[in-house]
C-alpha cells in the first residue's frame, strides 16, 4: 500500500528538510521513526524541499508499506519524533500516487516583524526600517505578470524549466506584523525569500519598479536579493487534486 503522511514542523534545528549525508534533517527523522515503528526500512519522498531554518505548516511525504499499519501509527510515530515535528495525518492513496508530482501548488508565507519580540526571533524577520508598502504591494502584483523567474533562482540547481505560473503574490499588513503570501505551481531554489528580499528593496526606495521589472527580465541572480533569513518563511499548504487524498486513515 502507498501512503502519504502530513507533517508540520519548525526548521529551525535542522538542516533542511531533504535526506543528507552525516546531517539533521526533517526526512530523515521521519523516516527513523517510521522505520523504528514498523521493525522494517522505511525510506519516504517528499513534496516539497525546504532549506534549512525554514518551516512548514503543511507538507507531505508518500512512502510504501506491504505490512498493515500499527493501529496507532500517528501516536506511536510522534512519540517517536523529535518535539519540533508532528506527523498529523496519514491516508491511503492509489498506488501511482506522488507526493512532489502530483502536487497543483504550493503556498508560502514569509513574516517580517517590525519590534523587537522574542517570541518572533526563531518565526520571523525582524525588520525594524520603514517600508513603502503600496510599492511593495505594486511589485507583488507585477511577479503574476511573469511566467519565468530565472532571476529568482539561486544557481547549482538542476532543473528543466524555470517557468512557475504564479497564482497569489500579495502582503497582508498588520501594526507590528508584514506578511508576504504567494501561492503558485512550482517554486524555484530559494525563490521566495529572492522575492522578498528583491522586493524589500523597493519598499525601502533602494530599487525602482522599473528597476524590479528589469530584474526580473535579466533572467540573472545577480540582480536578486537573497539576503533574508531562513526563520521568516512557512511552507503554508500543498494543494492535491479533489478527491486524491480522501479522509485519513488516522
Amino acid at each position: 500500500m502507498r501512503y502519504f503522511i502530513e507533517v508540520a514542523y519548525k526548521g529551525a534545528a535542522f538542516a533542511g528538510f531533504q535526506v543528507q549525508d552525516n546531517a539533521k534533517t526533517v526526512q530523515s527523522e521521519i523516516d527513523h521513526a517510521i522505520s523504528t515503528l514498523m521493525r522494517t526500512s522505511v525510506v519516504t519522498t517528499g513534496s516539497s524541499r525546504t532549506d534549512a531554518g525554514v518551516h512548514a505548516m503543511q507538507n507531505f511525504l508518500h512512502f510504501d508499506m506491504e505490512q498493515p499499519l500499527h493501529p496507532q501509527f500517528l501516536y506511536k510515530v510522534n512519540a517517536i519524533l523529535p518535539s519540533d515535528i508532528v506527523a498529523r495525518h496519514i491516508y491511503q492513496v492509489a498506488d501511482d500516487a506522488h507526493s512532489r508530482f502530483a502536487a497543483l501548488g504550493r503556498s508560502y508565507e514569509y513574516t517580517l516583524y517590525m519590534k523587537k519580540d522574542p517570541f518572533l526571533q526563531d518565526r520571523g524577520y525582524f525588520f525594524p526600517y520603514r517600508l513603502d508598502i503600496p510599492l511593495l504591494q505594486e511589485a507583488a502584483g507585477i511577479i503574476k505578470e511573469y511566467q519565468d523567474f530565472t532571476t529568482f533562482s539561486k544557481r547549482n540547481t538542476q532543473v528543466k524549466t524555470y517557468n512557475c505560473a504564479i497564482k497569489e503574490s500579495y502582503w497582508v499588513t498588520g501594526e507590528e506584523r508584514l506578511v508576504y503570501n504567494v501561492t503558485a505551481n512550482r517554486f524555484l531554489r530559494g525563490m521566495v525569500r529572492g522575492l522578498v528580499g528583491t522586493m524589500l528593496r523597493v519598499g525601502r526606495g533602494k530599487l525602482s519598479i522599473e528597476g524590479f521589472r528589469q530584474a526580473i527580465e535579466s533572467r540573472n541572480c545577480v540582480n536578486a536579493d537573497f539576503a533574508v533569513p531562513p526563520q521568516g518563511l512557512f511552507l503554508m499548504k500543498v494543494a492535491y487534486p479533489e478527491g486524491m487524498l480522501g479522509q485519513p486513515v488516522q
